[in-house]
């Protein structure tokens, strides 16, 4: 139970409902207990009566007995309906509280999920699948509820009858109640054995619940890999053999459970047998037991069927929901390595940024892999002033980008914008700050409009469309069958690779950044394409600090600083001109890139 005092608070936020609930258990389960004493009554009655009239000449002498009896008869059946009545008015009061109390939690559950994934940091999702994120939101959080609702709701359904019977049958006869209930100590013994190996096989059936859904998402999303490679089949037996996994390890907790509810039936079956039999001895020696109060006992022992089976299903539950809420603790736990200091202040800052960038002996090294990126980089752009950076793959230019935008932060040395370590502005306003452009481009399953207005809200229709011209973009769009408003489908499946780039384009534009980062986003376009988004570019950054990371050389753009990265060093650095003079890598991808341009 430790791992589920993680919702405590919940309760507590819910507390005025929940007790309600409890209060609409209790006086559900009274009106259930007050229907077997009227059986009582009804049957002592007739039995009375019926020796009444043989002691006194027969029915035959009392004409009025039958009617008399039918009158007793009918007001006791009555006062049953009545009772059942409310009852379950009273069981549908604590279902409008309880049940909804769970469902208010779950949605609650998942908001914080949600929202705590979108605080950790890239890290995070490099070690952890997609298909692991969504189970313990989905799955997880649904067996969870179920604690929370249906668990909660027949634990408290259960004590509160087992209080109410029991001392009703106490109340009647000690002796014949010790008799009654001498199979629940045998019970205890059962539920503590199957509890413990439910809540063993819950946890591994949602472990390899979660490799399940990691499996799907990467045949979904690299569906055109596998159709190419021709490997339908291959993953078909893939998933198949994840499958029987799961399903063997659900039959071993289903053969629990087959095993577990016979045992309780059982178990009462033989409560019954046991009061028939002591209670009429008791009848027949006088010890003041009626034979209403045997059909009482019997009715008390068939109204705990339920409860006495229901607690190998709470158990079950409750083991299950246990082992979730440890799965959902351990991400809500894990703290994001990217701390951002306005969260600790409270303050929500929306200052512009100038564009000052210093690099100053900055060394990374990917925390997972181990991998170095960079090694003592150092350099220096002023506000407005637009920067290029060359180099192999591997080289270490995309990691820039990513420091700039803090979805890491440095192993060494420090990164300034506008002479404030990057570590001391707010995160969610350095990043409206920047207009950043990766290589891998990302686009929601939403219109073209929603994508290029994502990042910043209350853009028209019209600055859409000019943002798009901007990012040459704009007559493919009007191509689409619903223009502006066409779904581009997950992941922007129905578009081209170079009209996905553009869009992210159009985009990063549509924030009017004061920094702008453009990693490798001109590779799937077409050179007049390129020449029409570089002219913008020449206007549209005019004013603003730019940083183009590229393995081509872009004469149309003039660059105030062009640095050359190999080996995760710099290894040049200067003007085009400048870097012409030295002959070195630059020089060389200048020569190669002109020559293939004038044979094209």
């Amino acid at each position: 139970m430790k791992h589920l005092a993680y919702l405590n608070k919940f309760f507590w936020k819910y507390r005025g409902r929940l007790l309600l609930g409890i209060l609409f258990v209790g006086l559900a389960n009274w009106f259930r207990v007050w229907q077997p004493r009227v059986i009582r009554d009804a049957l002592d009655t007739v039995v009375d009566r019926v020796k009444f009239y043989k002691e006194h000449g027969g029915m035959a002498a009392h004409p009025e007995a039958m009617s008399e009896l039918s009158g007793k008869i009918a007001w006791f059946g009555l006062a049953v309906i009545g009772l059942a009545l409310m009852m379950g008015l009273f069981m549908f009061f604590m279902r409008q509280t309880i049940i909804v109390v769970s469902r208010l939690i779950e949605y609650d559950m998942r908001k914080e999920v949600f929202a705590h994934y979108e605080k950790l940091d890239l890290a995070f999702y490099k070690r952890n699948s997609t298909g692991d994120l969504m189970s313990r939101i989905s799955e997880d959080v649904s067996k969870v509820r179920m604690f929370l609702g249906p668990t909660i709701l027949y634990g408290l359904d259960l004590t509160f009858l087992f209080i109410l019977t029991i001392s009703s049958m106490l109340h009647v006869n000690v002796t014949l109640t010790l008799w009654a209930l001498l199979p629940l100590p045998f019970l205890s013994v059962s539920i503590y054995w199957v509890s413990t190996l439910i809540n063993r096989r819950s946890e591994k059936i949602q472990q390899q619940l979660a490799v399940l859904t990691s499996t799907a998402q990467e045949v979904y999303s690299g569906i055109r890999v596998v159709k190419s490679y021709v490997q339908e089949k291959a993953m078909g037996r893939w998933f198949a053999d994840q499958s029987e996994e799961f399903r063997h390890k659900s039959l071993k907790l289903i053969r629990i459970d087959a095993f577990f509810f016979p045992l309780m039936a059982l178990l009462i079956g033989v409560s019954t047998i046991i009061t028939v039999y002591v209670g009429g001895l008791l009848v027949v020696q006088g010890k003041g037991v009626t034979a209403g109060n045997i059909a009482e006992f019997v009715i008390y022992i068939n109204m705990l069927t339920w409860p006495v089976t229901a607690i190998g299903w709470i158990a079950s539950l409750t083991q299950q929901a246990a082992a979730s809420q440890k799965r959902i603790n351990e991400f809500l736990h894990a703290e994001p390595a990217i701390l951002d200091p306005a969260a600790a202040s409270g303050s929500v800052l929306d200052e512009p940024l100038k564009g000052h960038i210093v690099f100053e002996n900055v060394s990374f090294t990917y925390p997972d892999t181990g991998i170095k990126a960079l090694e003592n980089v150092s350099f220096e752009i002023l506000p407005g002033q637009k920067m290029a950076i060359v180099g192999r793959t591997g080289s270490g230019k995309t990691t820039i980008a990513d420091l700039l935008v803090r979805m890491y932060d440095v192993s060494s040395g420090r990164i300034l914008v506008d002479g404030k370590d990057i570590r001391e502005h707010p995160l969610a306003n350095l990043r409206r700050r920047v207009g950043y452009v990766p290589q891998d481009v990302f686009l929601f399953s939403d219109s073209v409009f929603g994508n290029i207005s994502f990042g910043k809200d209350g853009i028209s229709r019209e600055q859409a469309e000019f943002y798009a011209k901007s990012a040459a973009v704009h007559d493919d769009i009007m191509d689409l069958p619903k223009g502006y408003d066409t779904i581009v489908g997950e992941r922007g499946v129905t578009l081209s690779g170079g009209q996905k780039q553009r869009v992210s384009i159009a985009r990063a534009f549509a924030k009017d950044p004061d920094l702008v980062l453009l990693d490798d986003c001109l590779s799937a376009v077409d050179t007049n394409t390129e020449s029409r988004i570089l002219g913008y570019l020449e206007n549209a950054l005019a004013d603003k600090t730019a940083i183009i990371i590229t393995h081509r050389i872009y004469t149309m753009l003039e660059f105030d600083k062009i640095i050359v990265l190999e080996n995760h060093h710099i290894t040049e650095a200067g003007t085009h001109e400048e870097l012409l003079a030295k002959g070195g890598y630059y020089a060389d991808l200048f020569d190669k890139q002109s020559a293939g341009e004038m044979t094209e």
